[in-house]
């Protein structure tokens, strides 16, 4: 019996000093803008991390990519835009370096005015100290003879374009690479929150970070916080006679993709929560287009994905109010190009160094009902 407690207690022994030398200072649930961020942040403070992602959630490959710092339906700028501008652009520009892979290009952006008072609301807020920056006080005329524009055009200023679907095939392919990848569905059952850091199959790490977009419904850890989700549905089509270099923004935005080929899109559906397209949205945004869009084009290509959006429009950041080693990265909307690389590092600043977290982002402001 004392031989037999003994080898029990050195086994317990071992298995304790496996974890202590194999542990990951992170786990990261989700392959998305905002995992990719949070990875590329751990890794140029040289942290150890595996990602684990079923790819269930499309809505950064499939979103249109823009880095607008301007509310353009408002004509308001963007919450905290221009230090989330001035961090995001290096931040891609570095990936890009690092990847091998160009990801990130200058692209201006033109608001078509639907009437004169149009004009004079932007006008009025090119007039304003912090939107001053971002818009142009001339006016356009004549930038396109395919598209409708009577009165003219805005132009965005210091905008730009994320290629994310090549950002997230690349950058999963890396992590492949480096033996940090694995695709599979994260199943909560196995995942064992301890006092000093969470176990899940054969990992143990100190910290945990779901960045799971809309997936965050489904777990049971946050599923407390008041994320919505927006439908969002995007066509690709073909406009050989449309000639346009610059993204057009109207009822609807018209992004280049080159070879003549242009991203329409987006819808706004709060009910529908599949990533499947539809034929209502599809009609939508074509009627949405015929209206200013006058040569031929064919549609080769449609597009549905789920967007993490939250009630105030404020990200979901933090740690989890009852386990000290869990934290969420999430709710990003339809701006998670410009959000994800400003949220990824408060919330590793918060983690490593306890430096608290912008009130409006933090989740502390929506603390569970039970």
């Amino acid at each position: 019996m004392v031989v037999g407690g003994i080898i029990s207690f050195f086994c317990r022994e071992l298995n304790s000093l496996r974890y202590f030398y194999s542990m990951l200072d992170y786990l990261v649930v989700g392959a998305g803008l905002a995992g990719i961020s949070f990875c590329e942040t751990l890794q140029k403070n040289n942290k150890s991390f595996v990602v684990i992602s079923d790819n269930s959630q499309v809505s950064s490959v499939v979103a249109g990519g823009l880095c607008n710092p301007v509310i353009l339906k408002r004509f308001t700028l963007a919450w905290k835009a221009k230090e989330q501008l001035e961090r995001a652009v290096p931040f891609y520009k570095d990936l890009e370096q690092r990847l091998n892979k160009e990801l990130l290009h200058k692209l201006p952006v033109l608001r078509r005015f639907n009437s004169i008072e149009e004009q004079n609301l932007w006008f009025e807020a090119a007039d304003k100290p912090n939107l001053k920056p971002f818009l142009s006080t001339k006016l356009n005329f004549d930038i396109n003879d395919q598209i409708e524009a009577p009165h003219g055009y805005g132009e965005v200023l210091d905008t730009w374009k994320l290629d994310t679907a090549t950002l997230v095939a690349t950058y999963v392919a890396w992590l492949q690479e480096g033996d940090s990848m694995r695709f599979q569905t994260f199943n909560f059952d196995e995942l064992k929150v301890l006092a000093t850091h969470v176990e899940y199959q054969d990992l143990a790490a100190k910290q945990l970070v779901f960045a799971t977009g809309f997936g965050l419904k489904k777990n049971p850890y946050f599923n407390y916080l008041p994320l919505n989700g927006t439908k969002g549905e995007l066509l690709t089509i073909k406009a050989p006679l449309l000639k346009e270099s610059k993204v057009i923004k109207s009822s609807v935005f018209i992004i280049p993709k080159g070879d003549h080929l242009y991203r329409v899109g987006a819808t706004y559906n709060r009910d529908d929560k599949s990533n499947l397209p539809t034929e209502a949205a599809k009609a939508d945004l074509l009627q949405k287009l015929d209206r200013f869009l006058k040569c031929p084009y064919e549609v080769v290509d449609h597009v549905a994905g789920v967007r993490p959006t939250v009630k105030d429009r404020k990200p979901l950041v933090g740690k989890h109010p009852r386990h000290p080693h869990l934290y969420c990265l999430n709710g990003f909307g339809s701006r998670g190009v410009m959000l994800a690389p400003t949220a990824a590092q408060q919330l590793f600043d918060l983690i490593e160094q306890h430096i608290p977290l912008d009130k409006e982002i933090d989740i502390s402001r929506f603390p569970p009902t039970d």
